[in-house]
């Protein structure tokens, strides 16, 4: 569901999560963040990790999860709001119906695995015993320039690593046929 208007409170989380998915970029990886929010206080906080830890599981929503479950010694986090800049992916949306998250706000759709509104709607299916309430569009620009952004750079890196790989194979190939052949 598209919330047209914000309050500056659920503004200033979703700025939260923007400032976790800064720290994922810092380090190389996609820029996705999430915090969860219990009684108005953030209890649990996650950036992408998948990269530096060699983990597929180490989303923002994820580890956002796991810690709110440490901070309140619970897997049940039914009292709880997550923020996250990006719709989570299948992955994520199965962690947050069974940590029983009632509430998710999120940023941008993400096209090629959202698994909310964009590929899937699981988060409000109604097969499931746990329906979670979705609002979409907050701070949206700003999550998914980030995202735009990162690949952007991720692209122009792989041409220049491409371009610098041809002209090294070319400068050896060219420094073999200057050389004088050994009898």
């Amino acid at each position: 569901m598209r919330q047209l208007t914000y309050s500056d409170t659920q503004r200033h989380y979703m700025q939260e999560a923007l400032f976790e998915a800064d720290q994922a970029g810092l380090i190389g990886e996609v820029p996705i963040g999430a915090v969860i929010v219990h009684d108005g206080q953030i209890i649990g906080r996650g950036h992408n990790l998948r990269e530096h830890a060699n983990d597929a599981t180490l989303h923002a929503e994820i580890r956002a999860i796991e810690e709110a479950c440490a901070t309140l010694r619970s897997w049940r986090l039914e009292d709880c709001e997550m923020y996250v800049t990006i719709e989570p992916c299948l992955m994520c949306s199965g962690a947050i119906i069974n940590s029983r998250i009632p509430v998710v706000y999120y940023g941008a759709r993400d096209p090629k695995a959202g698994a909310v509104d964009s590929l899937y709607e699981t988060l409000t299916d109604d097969r499931l015993n746990h329906k979670v309430k979705v609002y979409e569009g907050l701070l949206a620009k700003e999550s998914g320039e980030r995202l735009v952004s990162f690949f952007k750079a991720a692209r122009q890196r792989a041409k220049a690593a491409k371009k610098a790989r041809r002209a090294a194979q070319k400068a050896a190939t060219d420094k073999t046929l200057d050389s004088p052949e050994k009898s």
